[in-house]
C-alpha cells in the first residue's frame, strides 16, 4: 500500500510530465506494489440527436480505439521514465462518454491457501458458469468485495495510512528510498 503522499507525488509527476493535449482531464492515478495505473478523459465523439445506442457504442469505441492507437509512442515514452522512476509498471486507460476503458493492465498471480468451505464457494461459481476456473472465481469474489465494501476499505486504508505515519515517526526509523521518492 502506497501512501497519500506517495500518492499525491505520482499523480503529480504524471500531471507536471503528461503533454497538455493528452487528455482533457487527468481522471485517475492509482498505484499498488506492482504497478501505476494511469486514467484520463478524453472528448466524446460528436454524434447527431437520436442515434441509437448501438451506434453510440460503436462511435466511442472508435473514438478510444484511434486514441490509442494515435498516442501510442507518447505514452510508452512517458511509461518508460515512470517504470525507471518508480520501479512499477505503467498501465493505461481512458473515460470517454462516461465509458471507462483500460488498455492494458497489470495481472499478478497471489497465492492463498483456502480450506474446503472456501474452496466450495469457487467451485460453485465454476459449476454455474460465473467463472471459468478458480483463479477467476476468486478474483470474482474479490470484485463483488470491493463494490460492496468502498467504505469500509476507505476507512481502512486510512487506518493503514495513519500506521504507517507513526511509525514512520518512532526511533528506530531512518530515512527511507520508497518508490515514489527515488529518482
Amino acid at each position: 500500500m502506497i501512501t497519500t503522499e506517495q500518492r499525491e507525488k505520482l499523480r503529480g509527476w504524471f500531471t507536471g510530465r503528461l503533454p497538455d493535449d493528452l487528455f482533457e482531464e487527468l481522471v485517475e492515478v492509482t498505484a499498488d506494489r506492482e504497478e501505476v495505473t494511469v486514467v484520463g478523459r478524453i472528448p466524446a465523439p460528436r454524434l447527431a440527436e437520436g442515434v441509437s445506442a448501438a451506434e453510440r457504442e460503436a462511435a466511442v469505441q472508435g473514438r478510444v480505439q484511434e486514441f490509442r492507437e494515435r498516442t501510442r509512442e507518447t505514452r510508452i515514452a512517458v511509461a518508460r521514465e515512470a517504470e525507471h522512476r518508480f520501479r512499477r509498471k505503467v498501465s493505461w486507460g481512458v473515460e470517454c462518454a462516461g465509458e471507462r476503458s483500460l488498455f492494458t493492465h497489470v495481472s499478478a498471480p497471489v497465492m492463498t491457501r483456502l480450506r474446503q468451505p472456501e474452496r466450495q464457494v469457487l467451485d460453485t461459481l465454476i459449476a454455474a458458469g460465473v467463472a471459468r476456473s478458480r483463479s477467476d472465481a476468486l478474483a470474482w469474489c474479490v470484485r463483488l468485495v470491493q463494490r460492496h465494501t468502498d467504505d469500509w476499505l476507505t476507512e481502512l486504508r486510512d487506518s493503514l495510512e495513519h500506521v504507517q505515519r507513526v511509525r514512520a515517526q518512532g526511533p528506530d526509523t531512518g530515512p527511507e528510498d520508497t518508490p515514489a521518492d527515488s529518482e
